[in-house]
């Protein structure tokens, strides 16, 4: 058995610590909520138990007297997320595979789900963070009716996955597996995309060919095929062994697909507490298997709003994890994979190449990974460390073997770089993240006169009018979580990304969001504390030198701040229902603690 390396044993021992009462206290409640909860014929008396089965149909007898588990399905299907499609056609026939094995299934619940490829740069990404709170109160409300055995959970992207996994840890007495549709195949490269969206900024383009170029790339059902946040959550979910081996980026659509999705369905069957195998959601997301989500982010160089989403669902399963303790994970683990905006290839290539299966098999070999974790499938993590194929018709798993692909993915012993992809900044202006993965290290530190914006439009004008061609730090303020919902600014990669190709050194220093989507410009990011309240960004003005450094971790500046009063921020605007959400903004978070009002205030 490999020995786990001693910066992964010394953090998980430290988040153990830090996270022993309110660890203790969750685990408490899911066993009281459990065995209430056991029996539904008793939990539930008979007019409930009618009003639930009553539209079941052929399944009514078998929920009615218990003849078989019964599988609760929450699923964020809708047709406006290309990844979410596919989900429509997903419950007809779970129904169909749950009855193979002596089970029902039922939709327990929908949630709703945002697109933040759909919202960037519009005012409904104001309400895109928040959204995840939504869904995980969405997820409760599914799970209320207490029908249940064990869940399937159908949902990929962004908020999405991390909402599921709140609301499903507060129902974490019951065995809950997740479901992917997969990724959308190949289209335009990842490289000729990011060419236009650049030209489309400097006016070299125009609206047409930019659509016909962004078309190109989000083409078909599925989830994009960058490595941004919706890939990292599949990512994330196979390092906490919360879906099934492989799983992740099989295309929608094909045999391999189908077939993992029945084997899921069996396999809520067969983890209930009824069985022999009870495997709860509150036992598999512990301690461990949150910092092996953690590794996996870095390893792959995944998305930094997981330096906001990891910590708030720990929360929730009574764990208390920081960027601290990211940072010095992130000094240990190396990185094995290039997927843009890391590299030029997507995650089909990726897949191809050996895919998380290998990934997870270096890792556990140089003893990164915590391999005894219980999971949904197999005696412990190392049953990841496969790929799924079909043996015939039959589903099978085998070692991926060597890398297929050496610009994509390579073993411990020869990565792309030795430290993982995230790292903290820290100094008079706070703390945030930057992602170093995509960076060329000649362009980690940037020390340059700031220029200090409130909104996104703001910095395209000045873009235009040539205020930013020269060394600049670009500082968007008032983007915290209470400010105005911490949307992604997106908006400004095309632009910064502009202006250091121009050969300016340029960096971005926000309170607000840019995902695993941002690319090659340095930025400081979630800044915390955020500027609206009194944090330092509010105290910056234009012309002061701001540092901002991944080699030394700093984020600081030469002005005397404390002599300043902070700026006010601009009035919050309505419209595209802004003015419903003013609760999770008047109580959130910060960032570093996962920038939520519902676990703010809902005594976690």
């Amino acid at each position: 058995m490999t020995t786990l390396h001693p910066t992964i044993a010394r953090v998980t021992d430290r988040i153990i610590e830090r996270s022993r009462d309110s660890r203790s206290r969750y685990l408490e409640l899911m066993r009281i909520e459990g065995e209430k909860h056991a029996d539904r014929n008793v939990a539930l008396p008979c007019s409930n138990l009618a009003h639930g089965f009553a539209a079941m149909g052929e399944d009514k007898e078998s929920i009615a007297t218990q003849r078989g588990p019964n599988i609760g399905i929450v699923s964020a299907y809708n047709d406006t997320i290309s990844s979410h499609q596919p989900f429509g056609a997903y419950p007809p026939q779970m129904k169909i595979w749950a009855r193979e094995v002596g089970a029902t299934a039922q939709v327990a619940g929908c949630t709703p789900a945002m697109c933040d490829g759909v919202t960037q740069g519009t005012d409904g990404m104001e309400l895109s963070l928040f959204s995840r709170d939504v869904i995980a109160l969405s997820t409760a409300v599914s799970l209320s009716h207490a029908m249940y055995d064990s869940v399937a959970m159908l949902g990929m992207c962004d908020k999405i996955v991390p909402g599921l996994l709140i609301g499903a840890l507060r129902f974490g007495y019951l065995p809950t597996v997740f479901f992917s549709a997969g990724a959308m195949p190949t289209g335009i490269s990842n490289k000729e995309k990011q060419r236009i969206r650049q030209l489309y900024a400097e006016g070299k383009a125009t609206r047409a060919e930019l659509l016909a170029s962004e078309s190109g790339s989000y083409h078909s059902p599925g989830v994009c095929t960058f490595y941004g946040t919706a890939n990292s959550n599949l990512m994330m979910l196979e390092m906490m062994g919360l879906q099934l081996p492989g799983a992740a980026f099989i295309n929608p659509g094909t045999p391999l697909r189908q077939a993992l999705t029945r084997a899921s369905v069996h396999r809520l069957a067969e983890i209930t507490r009824h069985g022999n195998d009870y495997r709860p959601l509150a036992q598999c997301v512990d301690e461990r298997s949150i910092v092996n989500a953690a590794v996996g982010l870095l390893a792959t160089g995944g998305s930094t709003n997981h330096a906001i989403h990891v910590p708030a669902f720990a929360r929730a399963a009574g764990v208390i994890i920081d960027w601290d303790d990211l940072s010095e994970l992130s000094g240990a683990v190396p990185m094995l994979a290039k997927v843009y905006p890391n590299g030029a290839s997507d995650v089909n290539h990726f897949q191809n190449a050996g895919g998380l299966g290998f990934v997870v098999r270096e890792l556990l070999s140089a003893g990164l990974l915590h391999r005894d974790i219980m999971t949904v499938f197999g005696d412990d993590l190392g049953a990841f460390a496969q790929e799924p194929w079909l043996d015939g018709e039959e589903l099978a798993w085998r070692d991926p073997g060597p890398s297929g692909d050496a610009d994509i993915l390579r073993p411990a012993t020869d990565p792309f770089f030795p430290e993982g992809g995230m790292r903290l900044l820290q100094g008079n202006l706070g703390r945030g993240i930057i992602k170093t993965s995509a960076v060329d290290p000649e362009r980690w530190t940037v020390e340059a006169p700031c220029l200090v914006f409130e909104r996104q439009e703001d910095v395209a004008k000045a873009f235009a009018a040539g205020e930013l061609d020269r060394d600049v730090v670009v500082v968007m303020r008032f983007q915290g979580p209470r400010a105005n919902g911490m949307p992604e600014l997106h908006k400004l990669t095309p632009i910064l990304g502009v202006v250091q190709d121009r050969g300016y050194r340029v960096a971005l220093v926000t309170d607000g969001r840019l995902s695993g989507a941002s690319g090659k410009v340095p930025g400081a990011i979630h800044v915390s504390p955020e500027a609206l309240g009194g944090g330092p960004l509010a105290r910056l003005r234009d012309g002061d030198i701001v540092r901002l450094s991944a080699e030394d971790g700093t984020l600081s500046t030469t002005a005397n701040l404390a002599s300043r009063e902070p700026a006010q921020m601009r009035e919050i605007e309505l419209g595209t229902g802004r003015e419903l959400f003013g609760m999770f903004r008047n109580f959130a978070d910060e960032a570093e603690r996962g920038g939520s009002a519902m676990l703010a205030v809902g005594g976690l």
